[in-house]
């Protein structure tokens, strides 16, 4: 990452990526979470933002006051200025004209330097695409990367102009970070690739960033920790947005198969590490879902040679009326006691996931559709507690063997 500059106590430091604060001679004069969204520092988020171009009354009145009914919009405005002059100057700065009126447009000063990150941030986006060399295009895109701190004024929710900014900044980023890691690909350069995709995974979660940690991890061989982080991430999908991972993820989760290599070695300590710790484990085998995906696809290929039958099931939590639940902290726990109770409910053949978030998949063999209903009423006896009204809803279906030619 790039090494922090030293602060000049003659530059407003304005920090709008990832939260909002303004600092000026090492004292921070705005940033608190009840300050960041006052009138006054909406202000002043708008007039330095577009302090090269200016905004004009109308559409300054228009992003302050929104659709609220003022009585007098310029009278309300002409507070707003006044009260933010006199807030800044009562913070330290030097006694200039801040806000400066010109042809009915209002602009920030130029007797007071500014350093925006956000604006500092699309400037090295800019200069990395002017680059011609390949090595130092990839510095500068690396960073950009490291210069972008998160969401553009993430506070500012409701205002339109924020969050298309944001928007736009977060298209910036996922460039800067797909041309970096494009180059560091091509240069063979893995480690950093992992450190960059580990800074995109934090700054710009749910992003899928961790496919590129894990592209690198599996070219550097370092499989444990391929691993580790594919089912941590797994699990954080499903427990932030009840989805699996993008497919780019699960591609090279594959390619880390292809990829591991042992030593020579005989069969009795091959079949111990096998078994590792779950010969004596009680209930069904609980596993991520490309395990369980593998297991039944290879489950599916032995059913005409083994003479049985199985069933998958899908098991859905529902609230009161009858729904699918898909979000609450309340799913949260409750998805732990179906996944327990399901795992308890099964016999050790039977494999088992997380799906979505609230739901619960189990492979069952060398069963009968009537054995399925015994296990949904294993399962329900041990989920549903008192006089609950939430209930689980089950969908059976037969797995049929892979036909060949």
């Amino acid at each position: 990452m790039a090494a922090i500059a030293e602060k000049r106590s003659d530059v407003l430091y304005v920090k709008m990526l990832g939260g909002f604060s303004m600092s000026y001679n090492g004292k921070t004069i705005a940033g608190s979470s009840k300050s960041s969204i006052s009138q006054n520092n909406a202000l002043l988020q708008i007039l330095i933002h577009s302090r090269e171009k200016g905004v004009t009354r109308d559409r300054l009145e228009e992003l302050l006051f929104g659709d609220r009914e003022v009585d007098n919009a310029h009278h309300s405005l002409r507070s707003v200025i006044y009260n933010a002059k006199k807030y800044l100057e009562k913070a330290g700065l030097p006694r200039v004209n801040y806000i400066i009126s010109e042809k009915d447009a209002f602009y920030w000063t130029n007797e007071i330097e500014v350093e925006e990150d956000a604006y500092e941030f699309e400037k090295l986006y800019i200069q990395a695409g002017k680059e011609t060399d390949p090595r130092q295009r990839l510095e500068s895109y690396l960073k950009a990367s490291y210069e972008y701190g998160g969401e553009f004024l993430p506070m500012q929710t409701n205002n339109v102009w924020a969050v298309r900014e944001s928007m736009r900044y977060g298209k910036i980023f996922a460039e800067c970070v797909e041309n970096a890691g494009k180059i560091l690909r091509e240069l063979e350069d893995y480690e950093r690739m992992k450190e960059l995709g580990q800074y995109a995974s934090v700054i710009a979660p749910l992003s899928d960033w961790e496919s590129l940690t894990m592209e690198a991890l599996v070219r550097m061989r370092k499989y444990d920790e391929a691993i580790r982080l594919y089912e941590h991430t797994v699990n954080y999908y499903l427990d932030e947005l009840g989805i699996h991972p993008s497919g780019k993820i699960v591609e090279w989760f594959e390619h880390l198969g292809k990829g591991i290599t042992h030593q020579h070695s005989v069969l009795e300590e091959i079949q111990k590490d096998l078994n590792g710790n779950d010969s004596e484990a009680p209930g069904g085998f609980l596993c991520i879902y490309p395990v369980f995906q593998g297991i039944y696809r290879s489950s599916r290929r032995l059913l005409d040679r083994m003479g049985t039958s199985a069933y998958l099931m899908l098991c859905t939590i529902l609230d009161g009326k009858g729904n699918p639940m898909k979000e609450g902290t309340v799913l949260d726990r409750l998805s732990e006691r179906l996944i327990e109770s399901a795992r308890t409910s099964v016999r050790r053949g039977d494999t088992l996931c997380a799906y979505g978030k609230g739901q619960c998949l189990i492979l069952l063999v060398n069963t009968t559709r009537e054995d399925c209903g015994i296990v949904q009423q294993r399962i329900n006896k041990s989920f549903i507690v008192g006089r609950q009204r939430i209930s689980i809803k089950y969908d059976i279906s037969s797995v049929g063997p892979v036909r060949t030619l």
